[in-house]
Parts: structure tokens; sequence; C-alpha cells
């Protein structure tokens, strides 16, 4: 097989406009567990890469057969290529191209006692991925990015939710008008996270059909979100801890939901 060493390639020249912003649909999957994780959600993987050096992995050659299995052109790339055209400081090996997943707002908000999360205004896409996949793991039924949030599915952000963003449905939506008007009209009763004065988490109802809002790192909660909650809660802390990082919040809150969910045990 002839190994692409050119860093002109037109597969490097595609990644680097994914990463910029430009990926007109498509989404940019680094690392051999994503790019698994992708394929068995059945997303389209339109073209991978793995570099000479992952290739002495089985587990690199492994997966090249099931791209391959399913129909996706995989190139064999020298290592100074693949490092081209990743983002990432080490790279992985592996690199794919693949269609960004989409789901109706609607989608995300449904489901039974549903337990969604509103993403608004977080800025680190790492941070985003990070309540992506603790959503995944408290089986919460969705995720909604709201207005000046990180892409949920921005290279970052798929590394930090690990696979949790082609399981769950994550839906994008830059108006909160719209997510709360829909919330209400299925029935999810507005509840946000506040560093402080808000209702006791362990005292706080998380037991029937909820949005739990989460605001930006350092800001909260935008004026204009906060005035349209039903509730506000907040998880107690030392007193010299001023706040929990956004990811690690949303995640204690859905497990406390989930405990509740499962009759307060």
């Amino acid at each position: 097989m002839t190994i692409i060493t050119s860093r002109q390639h037109p597969f490097v020249r595609r990644c680097r406009d994914i990463v910029r912003g430009r990926g007109d649909g498509d989404i940019l999957l680094d690392g051999e567990h994503l790019v698994d994780e992708a394929l068995s959600a059945g997303v389209t993987v339109h073209l991978a890469a793995i570099s000479r050096r992952a290739l002495s992995r089985p587990s690199a050659l492994q997966l090249r057969t099931r791209l391959e299995d399913a129909g996706t052109p995989c190139l064999d790339v020298s290592d100074g290529v693949l490092d081209a055209a990743s983002p990432v400081q080490t790279p992985s090996g592996t690199l794919a191209i693949a269609a960004r997943p989409t789901w109706p707002l609607a989608k995300a908000l449904a489901g039974p006692n549903a337990l969604v999360v509103a993403i608004a205004g977080v800025q680190d896409p790492g941070n985003v991925g990070a309540i992506v996949r603790a959503a995944d793991a408290a089986a919460a039924t969705g995720v909604v990015a709201v207005g000046p949030t990180a892409d949920p599915f921005g290279w970052k952000a798929l590394r930090g939710a690990m696979g949790s963003a082609f399981r769950l449905p994550v839906a994008v939506e830059t108006d909160w008008s719209v997510v709360r008007d829909q919330a209400r009209s299925l029935g999810l009763r507005l509840v946000g996270l506040v560093p402080r004065d808000g209702v006791s988490l362990y005292d706080a109802d998380l037991e029937h059909p909820a949005l739990v809002v989460a605001g930006a790192e350092g800001s909260g909660l935008a004026a204009g979100v906060a005035s349209d909650l039903e509730v506000c809660i907040t998880i107690s802390m030392r007193s010299a801890v001023e706040s929990l990082n956004v990811a690690v919040a949303v995640g204690i809150t859905l497990f406390e939901a989930g405990r509740q969910r499962r009759g307060r045990t």
C-alpha cells in the first residue's frame, strides 16, 4: 500500500478546515476509541487515516479492518502527515472525518421522566465534553447546548465526551427562549445550578421531568436565563471553596437526580 507522505495532501487540509470551524457538516475524530465509538453508534465515517506508528498496535489494525468493512476508505499515512492533520499536541495516530450527528431539539427534550442538561454559555469545549460524558454516565436523557456555548461536536469537546456525544441526543439551539418554551410544553421543570443561595441539592425535587441548566464557568447563569427558572439549587461545600467546576457540578446533580428517581436509596 502506498504511504502518503505529503503534508499538503487534501486530507490534511480538510482536517485543518474542520478544526477552524469550516466543517460544513463534518466533524473530526481523533483517537481509536472515538472512531470506534462513532462506528458503533452508526455515525457515517467518510474517511480515516492511520499512521505507520499506530499500525504497530493490534488495536489499530483491528480498527482499520472495521473501517474498511463499513465501507470507509482508510489512508495509510506517515507519522508526519498524521501529526500535521491532527489538532492534538501528541496525536494518537488515528484520525477520521465523519458526518456530524444532528438531533432536533424536541428529541433531546423528550423521553419518559426526562432528565435533560442545558449547557448555557459554557465556553471551554473540554467542560462541554465532560458534561456530555457525565450526562451519559448518570443516565440523563438528553443534552442541549444553548447560546454562546462551545460546540459539543467540536474536536476537543468530542474527546472530552469520549463517545457519549454519539449515545445521547445532543441538540444545539442558539435561542434560550425556544428551549425554555419547548421544555415547558413537554412538562419539564426548569432547574438552575448556582454556587450559593439556592435550595440545597439534597432538598430539591429532581424525581420528576427536569431541565437542569448550567451557566458559564465564570459568570454563571445569564440574567435572561436565571429569571425563567422555577428553582435554583446549590451544592453544599466547605466555605473555603468558592465554586465547583461546572462539569463536576452537573455530574453531582445528575447522580443525585438518579438516586431520587430510584427511590432515594
